[in-house]
């Protein structure tokens, strides 16, 4: 960024804080040219949806207001011109550029710019002062705002404080700030970059937590940092990732020997602190799956790791197991009359009727070689069996540091992590009754049965 760089210094007011949901209500850009204001435009723009009362009664802009305004397609073109080969700056410039990128692409128009948010200018000038939003701003440097929460009084004020700061700071160290800024990777403004340098770029799991302490995410990566830094891009287009963008105030992070020790600590941090933005690896209400005996097919449920031995399939809910087995009825033309899992009636059952079931029902295969039958069908989503006699520590190196980790599971179930040798008889010790875990298992399955995991059996069992 030069001194005599063109700026183009931008404010939205929007229905709403979510670019993919919400749109924008006024647009205003001041146009900066060898350090002097050469244009100032701004325009309401008619959202296509109703205002919330709310953000009416903060901003003043109600819905007969914008009712006969341009929308925001009209204006693409020309907007797009007017700030064509300009420095994008706003005030948390990450949402009034996101809006931005969110309504050219609605217009089919791929807009990009290069961004100086002053937010985060002004913590690196300021970095005394606790708060950097507008109000404060104002307050601290007697900026004059023609009017808040519109769009051009918040650019004016922007503008306003680049000049001050000019002034307080001289040129050179304003545009020698506003580079560093530039350069560096986008954060949300409320979060703490030391915090983020301090991340490895290395394997391991990082948790995010917001305002109040709460965990908002924990995630993994076998490259922390940059895996971290993608949450916070300026092109995001996901509302859930610009929302957790914008609660995010902390960062904390776990180093693991590998991707393996990432893995099963994500899935064990998910299930034990419940963050709000984690979807999967949450534990599953009734696990399910399938027995068979001599007589009959049934639906096992609150089973043990013991047991898995004798179970086929395993769900996450009676719904997706019964899904799973409806699937393999209609491949085999099992009769799910028979098999216990439709209401019995007399006579061929329904689906015998429409080609669907070989016919156990209307006397056309006996009940032997039915089951028979079911069970190989259900065999194909047998478990894996336990192939060691005991429990092992899977080795996993960490050739950076020069140290290794090694997991130590029984039976599928991941009893802990061990930094040493001597840790691993209190693991073992400690393992009284394995917690069977479905997303621990998928993962050690897909890891040790690919035949590149290091394992070694352990001396003692888990009593």
């Amino acid at each position: 960024m030069s001194p005599d760089a063109p700026l183009a210094i931008v404010d939205l007011e929007t229905t709403g804080a979510h670019p993919v949901h919400d749109r924008v209500t006024e647009v205003a850009v001041i146009e900066v040219d060898g350090g002097e204001v050469s244009a100032e435009w701004s325009t309401l723009v008619n959202p296509e949806c109703a205002i919330p009362p709310g953000i009416q009664a903060l901003t003043g802009i109600t819905n007969d207001m914008v009712a006969g305004a341009p929308t925001f397609a009209r204006l693409a073109e020309g907007l797009r011109e007017r700030l064509a080969g300009r420095i994008f700056v706003a005030h948390n410039a990450r949402f009034d550029y996101g809006f931005l990128r969110q309504e050219f692409a609605r217009a089919g128009i791929d807009f990009r710019a290069k961004t100086l948010c002053t937010v985060k200018l002004s913590r690196r000038l300021y970095p005394q002062h606790p708060r950097h939003n507008l109000d404060s701003l104002i307050a601290r440097h007697g900026l004059h705002c023609r009017e808040r929460h519109r769009a051009l009084g918040d650019a004016d004020a922007v503008w306003q404080f680049l000049r001050v700061a000019a002034g307080e700071h001289g040129a050179d160290v304003l545009h020698t700030a506003a580079r560093q800024v530039a350069k560096q990777p986008t954060l949300p403004p409320y979060l703490d970059r030391a915090m983020v340098d301090a991340i490895p770029e290395s394997p391991g799991v990082y948790l995010l937590y917001g305002e109040t302490g709460n965990p908002l995410y924990v995630g993994k990566s076998k490259a922390m940092r940059s895996r971290v830094l993608s949450h916070f891009a300026d092109d995001l287009r996901s509302s859930r990732e610009m929302q957790l963008a914008r609660e995010v105030r902390r960062v904390e992070w776990e180093r693991t020997a590998g991707e393996l020790g990432a893995l099963l600590r994500e899935a064990e941090l998910v299930k034990r602190l419940l963050p709000v933005y984690n979807r999967q690896l949450r534990r599953p209400a009734q696990l399910c799956g399938f027995a068979v005996d001599a007589k009959r097919v049934r639906l096992a449920t609150d089973f043990g790791a013991e047991a898995l031995e004798h179970v086929h399939g395993l769900f996450r809910s009676k719904r997706a197991a019964l899904d799973a087995l409806r699937a393999l009825a209609d491949e085999h033309r099992l009769c799910l009359q028979s098999l216990g899992f439709e209401p019995a009636r007399k006579g061929a059952c329904f689906r015998h009727q429409i080609g669907r079931c070989a016919g156990p029902c209307a006397g056309k295969e006996s009940p032997h070689a039915h089951l028979a039958r079911a069970a190989a069908a259900l065999a194909t989503l047998k478990t894996a069996a336990w192939p060691w006699r005991g429990p092992v520590g899977v080795v996993e190196e960490d050739r950076e540091r020069e140290a290794a980790e090694v997991h130590v599971v029984h039976q599928w179930c991941y009893l802990g992590t061990a930094r040493s040798e001597d840790e691993v008889p209190a693991i073992l010790e400690g393992a009284r009754r394995p917690a069977f875990d479905l997303d621990q298992y998928r993962i050690l399955v897909r890891h040790l049965l690919a035949k590149r995991a290091r394992v070694v059996e352990l001396a003692c069992t888990p009593s």
